[in-house]
């Protein structure tokens, strides 16, 4: 048992070697908001709804030295966005007008079984899926 009665995923921090190219992927591409630059930092905040998504440049004071993301090993196994409303074939012809793959390869389980996630990669190779909110 825990001392708290409710759990939310508060942020992910992912780092990248190419921080302007992330912040056009996950703002135009995937239609998250940028909430905050904090370029001294090498640190931009985005938002996905009541979480954030920080992207924090291997270049910058915060990264303590960190290495570059490892596209053999990328840095989180994937960040998952729930949308609404559900529209499979505007989903895919959005992605095919940002030249985004989906990941053919991968299957999942939709919430409620209705429809099947998506999965793709960010420009630095870190998973994304999408799936019906």
């Amino acid at each position: 048992m825990t001392p708290w009665t409710r759990l939310e995923l508060a942020h992910v921090v992912i780092r990248v070697a190419a921080l302007d190219r992330m912040v056009g992927f996950y703002r135009d591409v995937l239609g998250l908001e940028v909430v905050q630059r904090q370029d001294a930092l090498g640190l931009v905040h985005l938002r996905a709804g009541s979480t954030r998504v920080d992207l924090l440049w291997i270049g910058g004071r915060l990264c303590r030295g960190g290495l570059a993301p490892d596209h053999a090993r990328p840095n989180l196994d994937r960040l998952c966005l729930a949308v609404s409303p559900w529209d499979r074939a505007a989903v895919d012809a959005h992605l095919a007008k940002h030249g985004v793959a989906i990941d053919a390869s991968r299957s999942g389980h939709g919430a409620g079984g209705e429809a099947p996630p998506l999965f793709l990669t960010d420009p630095e190779g870190n998973g994304v899926e999408i799936r019906p909110a």
